[in-house]
């Protein structure tokens, strides 16, 4: 019994291992390709290819995409510019870093507030200056 139980011990070891690792490969991918990790995305919420465009014009004004930005003035951070950005921690503590946690959370932002991007996209050009 006890070598059993060590057994799955070290199997569940093992296997925690290859997750984070698996998760820290993924992160990284999102680092450096994070609009290809946000359009695999859309279809979590239904959206299909023609939201696309619009979460892309979206981020790229808000971000430039990139998972650091953070305004000088207000304070908003990452791709989807959080403000506060600690509203991203509702899907995890790693929102500083993890451009998936905040895709995650600006997704579900933007479904929340507007419905979908191309919706989130109407209202930011409809403000000067932009916000959403």
């Amino acid at each position: 019994a006890r070598t059993a139980a060590l057994a799955k011990a070290r199997a569940a070891a093992a296997q925690k291992v290859a997750r984070d690792k698996a998760r820290t490969s993924a992160v990284a991918a999102a680092q450096a390709d994070p609009r290809s990790a946000a359009r695999a995305m859309l279809a979590d919420h239904g959206w299909g290819e023609s939201q696309w465009r619009c979460l892309n014009l979206l981020w790229e004004g808000e971000s430039a995409w990139k998972h650091t930005a953070e305004n000088s003035s207000s304070g908003a951070y990452g791709i989807p510019q959080s403000l506060p950005a600690s509203k991203m921690a509702k899907f995890g503590a790693d929102y500083r870093t993890n451009p998936i946690t905040q895709i995650t959370w600006g997704l579900w932002y933007i479904e929340q507030s507007y419905g979908s991007p191309c919706g989130a996209w109407e209202f930011w050009n409809d403000r000067y200056p932009h916000w959403y």
